[in-house]
């Protein structure tokens, strides 16, 4: 049993946490939204007054925020995690972030501190089966690698400070790019008179195979469990996925680097944002490529 910090406690924080309760870790926690805070006490976690008195005394500390400005404010700003942490606490970021400020970040905190950013959405939290993409030293890594393994499935150390959130940028511009030629084919596939489970009958078992189609096929019927059966509620909903995409295009550009489908990608979920599709699930670009007015 482990005594943990937890800060931010929203769609995918707030599973993660519950999870850490569960494995009988005692865990305070913090947000700036009263019912978030409310809703964690509520499944048992200790409410901390404030994102300092949550890392403090904790053996681990874990943020899962918004945006870098946010992560570095956290830490390093008015939020002061790290300077009330205790000397030998590992600190860890599940938030996902530019890597530059990933590595600022780790260098300032003056403790031992992986990126942990993850993969697998919203019920992936929930069913404590998400991944994790790790950047930081090998030992604290160890040392955290069992509580890591109690809010996910798979664990990687991908290498050195912010060396998790270069592999999550890259992930998520493999999956956007995926997603959209995906919808595209069940477009044409409607367009030619070839029906939904027909086509997915023939790519989940051939080359097109995907996990964009296989896990989250971009139409009703054939994934039962894909968002575009209930809606296309998130899942992952696009304005992340945005996010991602910029990341990523911002990652690229300071590698001086062009990622053409990359930039295609995140040109498109812009689109999608504009016309009010923040807030539904990626998958539901296929509703872009439609032509549907959305809202």
């Amino acid at each position: 049993m482990a005594r943990i910090g937890f800060v931010g406690l929203g769609n995918m924080g707030a599973p993660m946490a519950r999870n850490l309760l569960k494995a009988g870790h005692v865990v305070a926690g913090f947000d700036l939204v009263p019912a978030a805070l409310a809703g964690f006490a509520a499944a048992g976690g200790t409410a901390a007054a404030s994102a300092a008195a949550a890392a403090a005394g904790a053996d681990v500390v874990i943020t899962m925020l918004p945006a870098g400005t946010h992560v570095r404010d956290a830490w390093l700003g008015s939020g002061g995690m790290a300077a009330a942490s205790r000397p030998d606490a590992i600190l860890v970021d599940c938030s996902t972030i530019d890597v530059a400020t990933a590595r600022e970040v780790a260098a300032g905190a003056g403790r031992p501190m992986l990126d942990a950013p993850v993969s697998g959405g919203t019920m992936g939290a929930e069913a404590a089966t998400l991944t994790f993409m790790v950047g930081g030293p090998d030992d604290a890594y160890a040392r955290v690698q069992p509580i890591l393994a109690q809010m996910g499935r798979t664990l990687v150390h991908c290498g050195g400070a912010g060396a998790g959130q270069a592999a999550k940028a890259c992930n998520n511009m493999m999956l956007a790019a995926n997603m959209i030629v995906t919808a595209e084919a069940f477009v044409l596939a409607e367009k030619l008179g070839l029906s939904h489970q027909a086509l997915f009958d023939v790519a989940s078992k051939s080359s097109g195979q995907s996990w964009a189609l296989t896990s989250y096929c971009p139409v009703p019927g054939p994934v039962p469990a894909s968002p575009a059966n209930r809606g296309y509620t998130p899942g992952f909903a696009a304005a992340l996925m945005a996010k991602d995409l910029g990341l990523s295009q911002a990652a690229a550009a300071g590698a001086g680097l062009e990622t053409p489908l990359g930039a295609v990608a995140l040109a498109l979920y812009t689109r999608f944002l504009e016309q009010g599709g923040g807030g539904l699930d990626f998958s539901a670009i296929i509703r872009l490529l439609r032509g549907e007015t959305l809202g």
